[in-house]
This record gives structure tokens, C-alpha cells and sequence, in this order.
């Protein structure tokens, strides 16, 4: 997974010139596709005219000075000029979305799930290829789980959110299905409880459920009003979402061919 901040990543800014603020939106394309909110934010972005500006850098090659300071351009209105600002212009990070920080702790306990049913695969399928998909998902999701509680730490936010428990904790399932595509307690009863290709089709359909929510909480996260404009949140939730989506095609197509098997 790429978690790198860009230049022109989608992040909210305020422009801070001879004491006046002004809205500001610098913009990039991201990797997934969310039609309606990108669509909505590129309106935005048109509508807003002179409230984007474009920092313009040109880095020295090494051993070299470094060149003149950066160009700060002001696009104007729709058919109206563009304005060059002060090379003193400062762009200020706006204030944290709290949305942003309920969204990373809900999805360290979606991810938790997916890793303790990945956890049962050894013992219970005799699948090769369904092998390799569990620990390719448990690796992902147990890097992600790494960075995400990373990024709430160098932000002072708590780790763990006292409203929900971790999978594993008897948690009630009235809290389970507070977020999208989790497990009920019977079906994790019902996969730890099933062996060999009644377990491989258990899994498969259930973690297909479980990305599904994944997908969906992504969704939520772009439609909050402020939310997703960090920039290392945005590339996390945008490749957790392109990796998920692939994976939920590759599941498919498996849970099919043995769904086709069985009735040969």
C-alpha cells in the first residue's frame, strides 16, 4: 500500500495573504472511482474559481541552487483572469474532520474481523489458492491496521473508541452491526464450526459481505461534508477501496467455480 502525500493532493487549504483568508482548493485525480462526489467536488471546485490556487514548484537538481521561490497562481472566476499572489503566500491546513478519526476506528475493528477469519483458513480448508488469498488479506489488512493507528496517534486521537469492542470480546451484535459488511456472531459461529468446502464457501461469501462493507464505509466517509480532505486518509481510503474491489472480483470468480464444481 502508497500512503505518499503529493503536491497537488485533494486536501482543503486556507490561504493566509496580507492577513486576508480566503477558501482554497488544490486538487489531484485519485485512484478510485467515486462518481458523484467526484463530480460534485469538480462543481465545487468550478464554482469556487478564484477561491483555488496552485502552488507551482520547479525542485534543483543536486549540486544545484535552487531556483526562484514558488509561483502562487489564483485562478480567477470562469472567463476571468488568473492572479499571481505574493511569493509570502502561506496555505493553513484546515481544522481535523472528527469524521475522519471515527472512520479509522471503525474500519481497525472492520479490519480486525477480516483478520481473525483469515486466522481460520489453516485449519480449516484444504484450498491452496484460498490460502494464498487469506494471507494476502491478512497482510494488507495487518499493514493498514498498522498505519491507521499510527495516523490517529500522530494526530492525539485515541486508538480505540470505548463505544465498540474488538472482535473476540463478546461483543453483542447490536455493536458488530453498527458497521457495514461485519459478521454477526452466528455466522462466525457458523465458519469456525464448518471444515473443508463448506468453510471455503462460508469464507469466501462472508469476506465478499465483509469487503462489500469495507466499500461502503469509504463511500460514507467522501459523502461527510469536510471529511476524507487529509491527504494521507484520502490515498489509505482510496487504495483500501481499489484493493478490496479487486479482491471481492477475485472471490467471486472463486466462490463460482466451486459453486460449479458442486453441481457436476
Amino acid at each position: 500500500m502508497r500512503f505518499r502525500d503529493n503536491i497537488f493532493g485533494r486536501i482543503g487549504m486556507k490561504l493566509s495573504s496580507a492577513g486576508a483568508h480566503t477558501p482554497i482548493r488544490v486538487t489531484r485525480q485519485p485512484s478510485f472511482s467515486l462518481t458523484r462526489v467526484l463530480a460534485a467536488r469538480r462543481s465545487a471546485l468550478l464554482a469556487g474559481g478564484a477561491g483555488a490556487v496552485f502552488f507551482f514548484v520547479s525542485a534543483a537538481a543536486p549540486g544545484q541552487q535552487a531556483g526562484p521561490p514558488p509561483v502562487v497562481v489564483q485562478p480567477g472566476a470562469p472567463g476571468a483572469p488568473s492572479q499571481r499572489l505574493p511569493n509570502s503566500t502561506r496555505a493553513l491546513l484546515p481544522p481535523q474532520s472528527a469524521a475522519d478519526a471515527q472512520f479509522v476506528r471503525d474500519m481497525i475493528v472492520h479490519h480486525a474481523q477480516a483478520i481473525e477469519m483469515t486466522a481460520m483458513i489453516a485449519s480449516h480448508s484444504e484450498d491452496a489458492n484460498l490460502k494464498s488469498l487469506g494471507e494476502r488479506i491478512r497482510r494488507s489488512q495487518t499493514d493498514e491496521i498498522r498505519f491507521m493507528k499510527h495516523w490517529l496517534g500522530t494526530r492525539g486521537e485515541p486508538t480505540v473508541d470505548s463505544s465498540r469492542s474488538m472482535p473476540g470480546m463478546n461483543m453483542p451484535q447490536a455493536t458488530t452491526m453498527l458497521m457495514p459488511g461485519m459478521l454477526s456472531p452466528e455466522q462466525m459461529d457458523r465458519l469456525r464450526q464448518a471444515l473443508g468446502g463448506e468453510f471455503d464457501r462460508l469464507f469466501l461469501a462472508g469476506m465478499i459481505q465483509h469487503h462489500q462493507g469495507a466499500l461502503t464505509m469509504v463511500q460514507e466517509l467522501f459523502d461527510t461534508p469536510g471529511a476524507g480532505q487529509d491527504a494521507e486518509l484520502f490515498n489509505f481510503a482510496s487504495d483500501a477501496d481499489n484493493t478490496q474491489r479487486a479482491e471481492i472480483r477475485i472471490m467471486q470468480d472463486m466462490l463460482a467455480k466451486k459453486k460449479s464444481e458442486e453441481q457436476r
